[in-house]
């Protein structure tokens, strides 16, 4: 058991995938000698080398062709687009040969390939360095879509991904990068497409992944203080969703508010509130609600905050989810 940071786990996950399998490949800009922007891989290059830690040019679309290729000769790249703005570019090979190679070759042809996304805001950023495109893919039919929210998850996550004979969108939230959690290497990690029950409640429940994991922790805490308690499940699977997980727990509560950064429309929310009506009808006590950010591009850095969800959002939304 040790201590580190959501960079560092993912780092740590990277170097074991590395070394456990000599067909696994790491790709993308400046992820070599530099380690990445985020300084994810770092290291990894001076100890397995430049050809399996490869500095690529600037062309996402170029990576992940690259990619497909090597996946279909018996690889595992791991391919990084550094900011998730800059997945665009690659959204046609992605969406048109990465999930779809499977399906059109009859279960022949896997593309056993990662590709890692830090997404999310709240770092300041600039245009295009700040978006939440995780909806797309996980609408994307043959692409299977994940997010840690913790180191320890990081950890194992980015691993099983790795290992998994189809392609993974791996989705990493940027503002956790440097907050700290205990790893342990040695535990028998989760099944890498379930969800899990982050904090036990029973007044309602609030379904969230990745960044906003920690606000509605924060939430939980804040309205215990209150007498009202929350639960706070962490999907960590977007697609495949663990339907089972999801519906046990908002039939113990009877409520369910959805929670992400990206915008509300067509959204993650929108397809929980779907399949909860559907499945837990008689078990609702009030109508499913979202908490999103809003339908509008990412807004300049000094404004973000007030775009992003937050502690006062969530709570009202559970305020409002009580009053029924």
């Amino acid at each position: 058991m040790s201590t580190m940071t959501m960079a560092k786990a993912l780092n740590a996950g990277l170097r074991r995938a590395l070394a456990d399998d000599p067909k696994v490949l790491l790709a993308g800009e400046d992820i070599g000698r530099l380690g990445g922007v985020f300084r994810i891989t770092e290291g990894l290059q001076a100890e397995f080398g430049e050809d399996r830690v490869i500095d690529s040019p600037l062309g996402e679309a170029g990576i992940v062709g690259t990619a497909v290729g090597l996946a279909l000769r018996g690889f595992r790249p791991v391919v990084e687009i550094q900011f998730d703005g800059f997945v665009y570019p690659a959204f046609d090979q992605i969406v048109s040969q990465v999930s779809r190679m499977r399906f059109r070759s009859h279960g022949r042809l896997g593309v056993p390939m990662v590709v890692r996304i830090p997404y999310g805001g709240g770092i300041g950023a600039i245009e295009h360095h700040s978006e939440s495109p995780e909806a797309y893919f996980a609408h994307t039919p043959g692409l299977k879509v994940v997010t840690p929210s913790n180191p320890l998850d990081a950890y194992w996550m980015i691993q099983q991904a790795v290992a998994d004979d189809d392609p993974v969108i791996f989705f990493e939230p940027k503002r956790r990068y440097h907050e700290k959690g205990e790893v342990d290497v040695e535990a028998e990690p989760l099944p890498l497409y379930s969800a899990r029950v982050v904090t036990p409640g029973t007044d309602a429940t609030l379904l969230t992944y990745g960044p906003m994991v920690r606000t509605c922790v924060q939430a939980a805490v804040a309205a215990a203080e209150e007498g009202r308690s929350l639960e706070v499940v962490d999907l960590r699977s977007l697609s495949p969703l663990d339907d089972e997980a999801v519906f046990a727990s908002v039939r113990r509560t009877g409520r369910a508010v959805v929670v992400h950064e990206a915008v509300g429309t067509l959204g993650l929310g929108a397809e929980l509130a779907a399949r909860i009506q559907q499945e837990c009808f008689y078990e609702l006590q009030a109508p499913v609600l979202r908490v999103t950010g809003y339908d509008l591009p990412y807004p300049p850095s000094r404004v973000e905050d007030g775009y992003l969800p937050d502690l006062d959002r969530v709570l009202d939304a559970v305020d409002r989810s009580l009053a029924h």
